[in-house]
Formats: structure tokens, C-alpha cells, sequence
């Protein structure tokens, strides 16, 4: 398996609004794109910064994973996703390794990254997410 970079680190927020203003008017990080698929319970923001992003994550209904989760106070910094080459070799490979996998195929993520997320009871209780860029990337 080849990890190429820290893609992104994903941090769960209450209000995605009010955060914007710390990352961009506070902090000085220009807003690199927001997102909301339609069907999915949340919305994103993505802010990179070098070669990688901080992906801020809002739940836009009250009891969506992400609003639940700032509700119990458990917002904050979520998981960490690394690029990887290929993440159907990478999954076949922690697989045979004996890593526990929450996603057993990689399914469609942020700007069409194919991504995969490895169960936190194999990897020191830290969320891990995976994820293949399109060829035709334009993330950092």
C-alpha cells in the first residue's frame, strides 16, 4: 500500500457558518469549496492548507450523526484520511493484515474520491478514512 499524503483531517462542527469565520476570517484560510449531496444528512467545507485540508463537518438536521454527535459533545477532530495509490490494494492489504474494515469496498466520498473507512477497533481507536483521488483531481 502506498500512502501518498495526508489528504485531509476531518473535524465535526455545530454550525458550520460560525466556523467559516474562525477558519477563514480568524485563522486567515481561504475557503477551498463547501459540499452537500443530495440525501446526505451533512454538508462540508474544505479548507487546504500545504498539500492538505482540514474538512470541516455539520450536520444540517438535528438528529443527523454529526448534530448528534456536537449534542453529546463529542465534536471536534473526527478522523484523519490519508491518499492513498490504490484503495482497492490498500483495503485487500489491511484486510489480509487483520485490520478490521468498517467499509469492505471503497463507495464514493468528497469530489468524487473513492474513500473507505477502517474500523477504530484495529487501529488504536482512531478513525481512519482512505481515499483515491480522481485521476482528474483538482484537490491540493
Amino acid at each position: 500500500m502506498k500512502i501518498k499524503r495526508i489528504e485531509h483531517v476531518g473535524v465535526v462542527v455545530r454550525d458550520l457558518e460560525a466556523s467559516r469565520r474562525l477558519w477563514e476570517d480568524c485563522l486567515g484560510i481561504p475557503l477551498g469549496g463547501l459540499e452537500h449531496s443530495p440525501g446526505r444528512p451533512h454538508k462540508l467545507a474544505l479548507y487546504p492548507v500545504g498539500e492538505s485540508m482540514v474538512e470541516l463537518l455539520a450536520g444540517i438536521e438535528p438528529d443527523s450523526k454529526f448534530a448528534r454527535m456536537c449534542a453529546e459533545g463529542k465534536g471536534g477532530i473526527n478522523h484523519i484520511c490519508f491518499e492513498v495509490e490504490n484503495i482497492d490494494e490498500a483495503l485487500a492489504e489491511l484486510k489480509a493484515k487483520g485490520i478490521p474494515l468498517i467499509d469492505q469496498v471503497a463507495r464514493i466520498g468528497h469530489g468524487g474520491c473513492r474513500i473507505a473507512y477502517l474500523d477504530p477497533a484495529g487501529t488504536e481507536n482512531c478513525l481512519i478514512e482512505l481515499a483515491e483521488l480522481p485521476a482528474a483531481s483538482s484537490h491540493a
